[in-house]
């Protein structure tokens, strides 16, 4: 059977367009292959899927094995109007169906459609659209080297040697700067984080420059690819979404663009955005959501290949491990490609640094490995991580899934610690329980477990962990360590729930100071939700996912209110990034060189970090936490300390000196003593 159609248009067809639509007529009742299952599907190997372009001609081709026929509509817009061309797409043996049209469509816009059971589905822009309009309804015809901004060529990625030196902060694309007090010219917009020289009503600096001078390493953008819930049309409306609703995995949402009807802007304005980071020596996590989409009857995988893409249970229902509605097939070939294919898209066209995997425990272990290896071919050691969990049961057997008890079987990828999460701050199942921060008994273990990135150690009581028991962890590259993130209450208004009667504001902040010391003083790779240095609050609210900038938006005059906090987290990210101790790549370094410490008494965790451990310029490093709201004394080594945190302030030239067997620690603080 032949693989392809040639439709040519009138020369005049420019002209005619606006009165006619010109159809070619075709058979459809074309050989049709029946099926028994998704497994007798064919796979797709070629990499010319959707378009491609050149001034003579664009070959279009979808994978549809199951449909009974296929066509292609062209449009002058992005939305709205009428079809000036529809033509038929031949099918092939290998499940694909395409069309040649021998005419320069640059600037136009199509839509497939196929036909299933006698019925013609939804037009879509098909699953590997590049390029829309506005809302993503059609995909655009467009140069992408006409995206490129000036110095793109040349744009480099940072330096970065070991997935532990990476310091990761969260943040939302709008609540960078949706704030007017941020200076920021072009608020909730991609461009915002490309301003310079912008300050806060007191002056401080805000914006990329305060990314700088916090001196995080890693932007981890919360989904910034086209999603569905966002009126693009509508920019100015104030209606908000995280994102977690995908729709074009491969097209930027447009809602951050300056023109979202101009489906060149929003694609050269993410590739402005990552060029400032760049700049700064900022590299940039993409957070993505393949485990589930949007719309589940209407969404683009079903109008090419209706129930390929997703799992089914027994009786044939969607099944919902997203709690999303739906969840999607990795283990299925094409499902598989797909991703595969997306993220080395935006690895090379847009620079993206790493990816953060959304209940990255749907997917399946070997598509996660094959993720890994095809980052790899394009720069070895991109960051990958994940939540190693889902969020309901999954048909998926548990053996095959990506969840943290599996990392010794995903080398080179990573989950989240939700071990160390509650352990700090109380577990997320109940808002009124405090953790260790504010003198909660009973995680000690939970901590120390936290302190070795999950990997192996002789000094952890398995038995007494919160959620695991045993490690999970091979290296401490695989555990990304956090306290809180955009889900569940932020960090501060988990405190403001659970601390215990009769707290008082300066308390507060011990519980902060002390929560992050943790998170930046254990191994592994540490991750911050943006704004928290601000002491963000999202007014108690636990899901904020489609809360007003009111309540998401980062409050930039908070920068002076609480300026001593931010003192202190960018003192505590300086101090990781200075001392390799506190960020070992291998767990054997972690089992010569960390010892902790008997403390016997609850809620204090201490440990040695000796020899020089991972090639620190400080030969021994005491770290000691008091979860207690009172002052502890605990016995320690004889030498000559200085004292470079006392949960306070952190000074890495020495606070004071301390030569005694005991220390004194005070309330709900950390204490970092060193011998030079």
């Amino acid at each position: 059977m032949q693989n392809k159609n040639v439709a040519t248009l009138p020369q005049n067809w420019q002209d005619s367009r606006i009165f006619a639509i010109i159809y070619i007529q075709s058979n459809e009742m074309s050989d049709h292959v029946q099926y028994n299952s998704f497994e007798e599907y064919p796979a797709y190997e070629a990499g010319d899927l959707e378009l491609i372009y050149t001034p003579e001609k664009s070959i279009f081709k979808i994978w549809s094995p199951s449909a009974e026929a296929a066509k292609l509509r062209l449009y002058d817009t992005g939305l709205g109007g009428s079809a000036f061309a529809i033509h038929p797409m031949e099918p092939a043996s290998d499940g694909t169906w395409s069309v040649e049209v021998t005419a320069d469509l640059m600037g136009k816009f199509y839509t497939f459609q196929t036909k299933h059971d006698g019925e013609w589905l939804a037009e879509t822009p098909g699953i590997y659209a590049k390029a829309v309009g506005v809302n993503g309804m059609r995909a655009a015809i467009i140069d992408m080297r006409r995206t490129d901004p000036d110095g793109w060529d040349t744009d480099t990625r940072p330096l970065f040697k070991n997935a532990t030196d990476a310091i990761l902060y969260e943040i939302h694309v709008r609540d960078f700067s949706a704030d007017p007090c941020g200076g920021m010219k072009h608020r909730g917009k991609f461009l915002a984080f490309t301003e310079t020289g912008t300050v806060n009503e007191f002056g401080q600096k805000t914006g990329l420059d305060h990314l700088t001078e916090l001196g995080i390493t890693h932007i981890h953008l919360m989904p910034a690819f086209d999603f569905a819930t966002i009126d693009e049309t509508k920019p100015d409306s104030g209606k908000y979404n995280w994102g977690y609703d995908p729709a074009n995995y491969n097209v930027p949402e447009g809602s951050y663009a300056t023109d979202a009807a101009d489906p060149y802007c929003r694609i050269r304005e993410f590739k402005q955005m990552i060029q400032a980071l760049h700049s700064r020596g900022i590299r940039v996590v993409m957070d993505v959501v393949y485990n589930h989409t949007y719309h589940t009857e209407k969404s683009n995988f079903n109008q090419l290949v209706p129930g390929y893409y997703y799992r089914q249970n027994a009786n044939g229902s969607y099944s919902n491990a997203s709690g999303c509605g739906n969840e999607t097939a990795s283990e299925r070939t094409m499902v598989r490609r797909f991703i595969i294919d997306s993220v080395k898209y935006w690895a090379t066209e847009y620079h993206v640094d790493g990816f953060r995997f959304d209940l990255m425990a749907i997917h399946d272990i070997e598509t996660m490995n094959a993720v890994r290896r095809a980052l790899d071919e394009i720069e070895p050691g991109m960051l990958i991580y994940g939540e190693g969990w889902t969020a309901g049961d999954s048909p998926l057997p548990y053996e095959w899934r990506a969840v943290k008890q599996h990392l010794d079987r995903m080398p080179g990828i990573a989950a989240f610690s939700d071990d160390l999460r509650d352990a700090l701050k109380g577990t997320w199942a109940n808002a009124h329980e405090c953790g260790f921060a504010a003198g909660h008994q009973g995680y000690d273990e939970s901590v120390k477990f936290g302190v070795v990135a999950a990997t192996p150690h002789d000094r952890i009581h398995y038995g007494l962990l919160n959620y695991s028991n045993a490690p999970y962890a091979t290296e401490p590259s695989q555990v990304i360590n956090y306290v809180s993130c955009h889900d569940d209450l932020c960090l501060y208004d988990k405190l403001a729930y659970s601390a215990p009667y009769g707290t008082q504001p300066n308390e507060m902040q011990r519980y902060i100071r002390l929560a992050q010391t943790i998170i930046f003083t254990s191994q592994g790779i540490p991750f911050m939700y943006g704004g928290e240095e601000l002491s963000r609050t999202k007014k108690g609210i636990h899901n904020t996912y489609q809360s007003p900038d009111s309540i998401n938006q980062l409050y930039w005059n908070q920068k002076k209110t609480g300026e001593a906090l931010f003192t202190y987290y960018k003192s505590l990210i300086h101090l990781r990034r200075n001392h390799p101790a506190f960020r070992m790549p291998r767990t054997e370094m972690l089992q010569q060189n960390l010892h902790f410490i008997d403390t016997r008494q609850a809620c204090v965790v201490a440990f040695l970090l000796e020899n020089n451990a991972g090639g620190d310029r400080w030969n021994r490093i005491l770290v000691v936490y008091n979860g207690n709201r009172n002052v502890i004394t605990l016995n320690i080594p004889k030498d000559n300390w200085m004292v470079a945190c006392n949960g306070e302030e952190i000074r890495e030239n020495g606070i004071s000196k301390w030569s005694n067997d005991y220390l004194t620690v005070p309330p709900s603080s950390a204490m970092i003593l060193f011998k030079a």
